[in-house]
């Protein structure tokens, strides 16, 4: 672990390659798991305030869900997340042709539709946080439904924290990067020399 202003941050987001790779997983991660992504109060509040523009981009049986009972919920642990259709797919999920699954509200950000809503936990993933006090772990979650992007990120040569860029500065801060980029960079040239 380093520690980078009130953050843990785990040796993995530094050192193991990432880059999703949509083509091969085809978003997996908007669909597989028992619950939907992890929301932050105020996400969830911001999500509701843009509801009128947001329902028409997601598909019938998601407009059904966040009419009838919500675009969140509180799962079995007590978590605020995203509510899930049929089972599975979290209600802001599209697919694009050849089943790729991607997200509603980051399609409608990219477009400039709307300003960023796409919840922290869906943009920073694989990254994943924990709370200790008053410090935040940072730290890389390996699911078997990246190993592609891991593959991916070795043959490009792009670090999870490279790739997660934007993520990061999105929830810690320009001056945050800044620092994690020079350690980092430290740290993986110190490697080497050994």
């Amino acid at each position: 672990m380093l520690l980078i202003k009130d953050t843990m941050v785990s040796l993995d987001l530094i050192e193991r390659f990432f880059v999703c790779d949509l083509d091969s997983c085809l978003g997996q991660c908007c669909i597989d798991g028992d619950a939907g992504a992890p929301l932050l109060e105020e996400e969830r509040e911001e999500i509701e305030r843009h509801m009128d523009e947001i329902l028409p981009l997601l598909n019938p049986s998601a407009q059904s869900i966040i009419k009838e009972c919500g675009a969140s919920y509180i799962d079995e642990e007590g978590d605020l997340v995203t509510q899930i259709v049929e089972g599975k797919d979290c209600v802001f999920t599209t697919y694009a042709e050849g089943g790729k699954c991607l997200c509603a509200l980051e399609k409608a950000y990219r477009k400039g539709k709307l300003p960023q809503l796409k919840p922290s936990s869906c943009h920073l993933y694989p990254v994943r946080l924990r709370k200790y006090g008053d410090m935040t772990a940072v730290n890389l979650h390996r699911w078997k439904i990246c190993k592609c992007a891991e593959i991916l990120g070795r043959s490009r040569k792009v670090r999870a924290y490279e790739f997660l860029k934007e993520p990061l500065i999105r929830k810690f801060g320009e001056e945050w990067y800044a620092e994690l980029e020079h350690t980092a960079k430290e740290w993986l040239r110190q490697q080497e020399n050994k």
